[in-house]
C-alpha cells in the first residue's frame, strides 16, 4: 500500500521520453453485420492498437465470423466511420492475426 505522500512518476519520467509500456493485446466480438457500428469496432480498435506500437490478434466468434466474406464486408458501413472494407484493408495492411 502507498503512503499519501508517494508520487507516481510516469515511465517516461522514469526511463526517458523513448519508453513506453507495450502490451499484447486480444480483441473479442460477436458483433455481426445486424450492427455494423459495433461490428467495426473490432477492427478500429485493433488498428488504433497496432498503430501505437502494440501486438494484436482479434478473435472472431458466431456473427462476426461472416464480416470476413468480401460481399459483406463490402456491404457493412458504420455510422461516422468508413466501410469495413478499408478498415479491413488497414488491419491486414498492419499485420493483425485474426482468428475464427
Amino acid at each position: 500500500m502507498r503512503g499519501r505522500g508517494t508520487v507516481r512518476r510516469s515511465l517516461s519520467e522514469r526511463f526517458g521520453e523513448e519508453a513506453h509500456a507495450v502490451s499484447n493485446v486480444l480483441i473479442k466480438s460477436a458483433w455481426g453485420s445486424d450492427d455494423p457500428t459495433k461490428a467495426a469496432f473490432a477492427f478500429l480498435h485493433a488498428n488504433a492498437f497496432a498503430e501505437a506500437g502494440h501486438p494484436v490478434q482479434i478473435f472472431l466468434l458466431g456473427e462476426a465470423v461472416g464480416l470476413l466474406r468480401t460481399p459483406v464486408a463490402n456491404a457493412v458501413v458504420p455510422v461516422g466511420w468508413p466501410p469495413l472494407r478499408d478498415i479491413f484493408a488497414r488491419t491486414i495492411e498492419l499485420g493483425v492475426s485474426i482468428h475464427v
